[in-house]
């Protein structure tokens, strides 16, 4: 395919230790995309695996047309490798999936359908998920409705790589952390209309899955930062004076009632105004422990809002390629 050719379709799948299964993805979706009569690529960003899935993928460039494949130098995440996808892939609509087969490439024309009714997101909702339940799914479910709650874009199913984006609403997104389960959140903050399709879900039948329990605290880190973001990015003095408020005016109420303590102990020497003036440390105490807590919250979204401008500011990617290998169509 020329450089210069428009894509109408990208498909970007991160890979990462899935030699058992990358070539069955790859075929299936060439046997897909192949039937849309659109101009397609297969963008596949091989994340540090230590398989042989990068030679897998390689031998596959040289028989696979449209099969685009990129390197990275070793395991940044898959937050980084899909940003490292997102700015490789050239279609005006780009389709994420994870490379396990756990995502159906067949539900890529209905994710494309419902894109052609003019939404610039289509999220996936894996319906009749088939994973563990207590160690998957309810977790899962926990922090969808969590995510929801807080970004106000409420869909069933934040975990679902199998999602369909405009270039123009992606591209205005930056990816950090484990931000790529937010995206539609943020593609909403930058006028993104979002809707959500059911899509099929299969078990995992080759390799291990790279998910599990430890990646809750990182999440719910994650998600703080995304709510500072889509609220209080462009005005952060609206978040951290309604914290001040929230501390100022009750240390403002305990002096004002060490004061008229000890005025009425002096005036009335009642029993409440002596516990008031004889035990100031615990009152104290506890207030610098509060305090000290928020001011390593205040720091840490600082911090987010620092790294971004050091990123942005210089155009500085969170991933290093190491190769990248196109075949021709």
């Amino acid at each position: 395919m020329k450089a210069e050719e428009k894509i109408d379709v990208s498909v970007v799948a991160p890979v990462y230790n899935e030699e058992g299964c990358v070539q069955a993805l790859v075929e299936k979706l060439h046997e897909v995309l192949s039937t849309l009569g659109r101009p397609y690529e297969i963008v596949l960003v091989d994340d540090g695996s230590r398989d042989d899935s990068w030679r897998v993928m390689e031998a596959l460039s040289h028989r696979v047309p449209c099969l685009h494949l990129v390197r990275l130098r070793r395991n940044f995440g898959q937050t980084a490798a899909m940003s490292a996808g997102f700015h490789e892939a050239r279609g005006e609509v780009v389709i994420t999936m994870d490379a396990d087969l756990q995502n159906d490439p067949e539900d890529i024309p209905r994710l494309l359908e419902h894109m052609d009714t003019g939404v610039d997101v289509v999220s996936g909702w894996r319906k009749n998920r088939k994973d563990r339940f207590i160690k998957r799914r309810l977790p899962s479910m926990l922090a969808n409705s969590l995510i929801s709650y807080i970004t106000g874009v409420h869909l069933h199913d934040y975990g679902c790589t199998l999602k369909a984006y405009r270039r123009e609403v992606i591209k205005n997104v930056h990816l950090y952390g484990e931000m790529h389960r937010f995206i539609p959140a943020l593609a909403s903050w930058v006028g993104g209309r979002i809707d959500e399709v059911v899509v099929n879900h299969h078990p995992r039948t080759t390799g291990q899955s790279k998910y599990g329990l430890s990646r809750t605290g990182r999440v719910i880190l994650d998600l703080i930062t995304v709510k500072f973001l889509l609220r209080y990015s462009t005005g952060p003095m609206q978040m951290f004076g309604k914290i001040g408020a929230l501390f100022g005016l009750p240390g403002l109420l305990m002096m004002f009632f060490m004061v008229l303590g000890n005025l009425s102990y002096h005036l009335f020497g009642t029993e409440f105004a002596a516990f008031l003036i004889k035990r100031p440390f615990w009152l104290m105490s506890s207030f610098m422990l509060i305090f000290m807590g928020v001011q390593f919250i205040c720091i840490g979204l600082l911090a987010e809002v620092q790294a971004r401008t050091y990123h942005e500011s210089q155009d500085k990617p969170v991933y290093v390629i190491r190769d990248i290998v196109t075949s021709t169509c």
